[in-house]
């Protein structure tokens, strides 16, 4: 597939998970909590004037479809016209940890119900914007594998060896983009996968670490077919490598977290080199952003090593701010001050 045209390298991404919180079975729902919802189009408003016209954004499957098959869109539709009347490029989160409450997410069935929802949502994008969608089918199928088997979320499916979930995961991704495809031959897709890099703590950890490091992998191989390719894997499926990250992304193995400025944290252009060489397709960071005072350093931090990488010859698509907007914390609801502009501050300007 060729490039996908973003209208602008720097973007903006909203917050959108969905998934229950383990601790109390709470259902999350950050684009309600942030008022996304009811200020999506001053905020997408916003997000033009500040150059940022291309946007990653989410879909709320709980909300869509509360009853087995039966899509209600109204949750959507508002976020397409919004998109329209500001004249941004959204690419949208079909998965974002969160489904509905009557499907398991580790059988089979929740593979085919995704397929059926991905093919219905971009006919549904197609026929009310006139252009194919540019989706991300699954956000984060690594941190969301390793979040459910350390405990984060709710554990998924039979408590089988490492791997089995992640196929899983990749085997849905593969069904959706096939039903997405049919249902519109002209949709593209992104991913979002977390870019880390692990060091030993000493020479007896350096197989252990290096190995921690190379599973960051795992998925984009197979989604690739370089790796079990029975799941259907292609280079096809990636249109954008896309990746997320942020200053804890780089750790000691069972250690603590290498900061940014030490002699062994990795710098990001070798990182972004590296992935490139493996997978020879154009790449994005999805997510990138820091809270309080530390924004406006570890941006420019973020930027300067982007440039680096496109001067080596690094095909670099865009850079997202993510969260553009403070959220609640997922565990605690702690206000989290990200991105540009806070809840208050978007109320101010309508």
């Amino acid at each position: 597939m060729a490039n996908i045209p973003f209208q602008s390298f720097y973007m903006a991404g909203f917050e959108c998970s969905s998934h229950r919180r383990r601790s109390d079975g709470v259902r999350l729902d950050l684009i309600a909590a942030t008022g996304h919802d009811r200020l999506v189009r001053d905020d997408y408003r916003i997000c033009a004037q500040h150059g940022l016209l291309t946007i990653r954004d989410g879909l709320r499957w709980h909300l869509i479809e509360r009853e087995p098959g039966r899509y209600d869109w109204s949750c959507w539709l508002p976020m397409l016209e919004a998109a329209a009347e500001s004249g941004v490029q959204v690419m949208w989160d079909l998965f974002h940890y969160g489904s509905p409450d009557h499907l398991d997410q580790g059988s089979p069935e929740f593979i085919r119900c995704y397929a059926r929802f991905a093919a219905a949502a971009v006919q549904l994008h197609r026929e009310v914007t006139g252009t194919a969608a540019i989706v991300c089918p699954l956000n984060e199928i690594s941190f969301l594998t390793w979040a459910a088997r350390n405990g984060v979320f709710s554990p998924i499916g039979p408590d089988e060896e490492d791997g089995w979930l992640k196929r899983h995961f990749v085997s849905t991704a593969v069904a959706g983009m096939r039903a997405m495809r049919e249902a519109d031959p002209d949709c593209r897709f992104i991913w979002a996968e977390p870019l880390i890099n692990v060091l030993p703590r000493t020479a007896a950890d350096a197989a252990a670490a290096e190995a921690k490091r190379l599973s960051q992998y795992h998925t984009y191989d197979m989604l690739s077919g370089r790796t079990a390719p029975e799941l259907g894997g292609s280079p096809e499926w990636l249109d954008a490598v896309g990746l997320n990250f942020y200053s804890d992304n780089q750790w000691y193995l069972e250690g603590s977290t290498i900061p940014l400025g030490r002699h062994d944290y990795r710098p990001l252009a070798d990182m972004l080199v590296e992935t490139y060489e493996r997978y020879g397709r154009p790449l994005l960071i999805t997510e990138t952003g820091a809270e309080g005072s530390a924004r406006p350093a570890w941006f420019h931090y973020v930027c300067d090593e982007v440039r680096e990488a496109i001067r080596l010859g690094v095909p670099v698509a865009g850079v997202c701010l993510y969260p553009i907007a403070s959220f609640p914390g997922w565990d605690d609801e702690r206000h989290r001050q990200f991105g540009l502009f806070s809840v208050s501050e978007r109320m101010k300007m309508r």
